[in-house]
């Protein structure tokens, strides 16, 4: 299989089973028009005949080269990932989201936690849950030495205090155990103060910084509880975080961070956002498009797409652009590594939810992610009593791109490894179907990634 398009006066040709891509003349690139998936040595007489307006000689040797990519399995290679799909499905777990927070101090319009409490009510997060959703995690990592634990909400700094202890409980307990973990937290940065912000760069590996973009694009999506805007009161306390974090760097301590912003039909330019985000100084960001129900006023749909599509195509211009110039501005969707990628795991299965990973409610229930909270059906088990419904696990552990109808034809299943369970569950009402509007973004990102390298190659 494999996938062919023009971007940027570049024809690249992705061949989807061994990953590679290829930059190809006129020639060469026509030429897979009418070749069904075998080169055979030697240029039939009947393809010098469909391109007449190429030399029968560039023609030969147009053909010659996609003969010599065929037989080093870098054309029309063979899947051999299929092999992969029922082996080792259930994993141990390895991350875990603590929702340390079923509030918040924003209402953002497109929230898919009912505005921080999930539909399930104002929770706050004791610090023995805390400890026991550590030790839980511990107990099902089995041989895992590296561990992932991300702070959640609603608002995670509401409740500070339990993400200190915590954060100390499992320092206390790695040594003995044989682990090593990766703390994350997820802030909307009303609440920072010089002293989170230390505590944080001290001890977080990595902060994802919620902000839309633009002050007039925040604001009208991020309210606060009395409907005023956030833009000014978070964007100075983002900075200095950032600023602080980047000298932390320099002595040795953790620096990842990215601001992490959404795109809805009022700002289908989101372009304009991600510039607007450099120019405040920060170069790691993500703008997501929202993923809502049609009848939502600010929800993308279908009619949006060629606009959308523009757009991100307009973004990797831009960013080509300020590459060349010797900037980066590193946009989370267009990362993609060509030369190695992920494991054949990972692009079976994606994130690993309710296998790898799982969410933890202040109650100390366990789903198989954030997303899933509030829908009991999907419940798994609690840390106190140390149960994981392994049923449910082993159906996500199963959920591979070769169980979902819709992506074992697609040239973008092992990027996006069939779309999020989450979203698929509560907008198409099956883990295994993926949402069809997701889908056509997440390849046009994909497009739009390989042709940044194509532009900088």
């Amino acid at each position: 299989m494999i996938h062919k398009y023009t971007q940027n006066g570049h024809n690249i040709v992705l061949d989807v089973n061994s990953g590679a891509v290829h930059l190809l003349d006129g020639t060469a690139f026509r030429l897979l028009e009418y070749i069904d998936g075998t080169v055979t040595e030697g240029c039939p007489q009947s393809l010098i005949e469909k391109l007449p307006d190429s030399t029968p000689e560039e023609i030969r040797e147009a053909y010659s080269e996609l003969y010599s990519l065929y037989k080093s399995g870098q054309l029309f290679s063979p899947d051999d990932y299929g092999r992969y799909a029922r082996e080792a499905v259930l994993s141990p777990v390895k991350a875990m989201c603590l929702n340390v927070s079923h509030d918040c101090n924003l209402r953002c319009a497109y929230c898919f936690a009912g505005k921080g409490d999930y539909a399930t009510g104002s929770a706050m997060m004791s610090a023995e849950v805390g400890r026991k959703a550590i030790d839980y995690l511990v107990s099902r990592s089995h041989g895992r030495k590296f561990l992932e634990v991300d702070f959640f909400g609603g608002e995670p700094l509401m409740n500070f205090d339990t993400v200190r202890e915590t954060v100390a409980y499992a320092r206390s307990i790695e040594e003995a155990h044989g682990k090593k973990f990766r703390f994350t937290i997820t802030t909307n940065g009303l609440l920072l103060d010089d002293g989170k912000i230390a505590y944080i760069n001290e001890n977080m590996d990595n902060v994802v910084l919620s902000l839309d973009g633009r002050k007039s694009v925040t604001d009208r999506v991020r309210s606060r509880v009395d409907g005023s805007g956030c833009y000014d009161a978070v964007v100075p306390k983002f900075q200095k975080l950032v600023e602080s974090r980047a000298k932390n760097f320099a002595k040795g301590k953790p620096w990842e961070y990215y601001v992490r912003g959404t795109f809805t039909k009022y700002n289908k330019d989101f372009a304009e956002d991600v510039a607007a985000l450099r120019a405040l100084g920060f170069d790691q960001i993500s703008i997501e498009p929202v993923v809502a129900g049609p009848k939502e006023p600010y929800a993308l749909s279908e009619s949006d797409l060629p606009e959308i599509f523009a757009e991100y195509e307009r973004l990797a211009d831009n960013l080509v652009t300020e590459r060349k110039a010797g900037g980066f501005t590193n946009f989370f969707h267009f990362m993609l590594d060509l030369e190695q990628g992920p494991c054949a795991i990972k692009r079976l299965r994606g994130c690993g939810c309710g296998n790898e990973y799982i969410a933890v409610t202040p109650q100390g229930d366990v789903y198989p992610c954030h997303q899933f909270i509030g829908f009991d059906h999907w419940k798994m088990g609690n840390v106190f009593d140390g149960t994981l419904d392994e049923d449910i696990k082993l159906s996500f552990a199963k959920a591979t791109i070769y169980d979902k109808e819709d992506c074992v034809s697609c040239w973008a299943k092992f990027y996006c490894s069939g779309g999020c369970d989450a979203n698929n569950m509560q907008y198409e009402g099956d883990i295994l179907k993926p949402v069809p509007l997701s889908c056509e973004m997440e390849k046009k990102r994909i497009e739009c990634a390989i042709a940044i390298q194509a532009a900088l190659a």
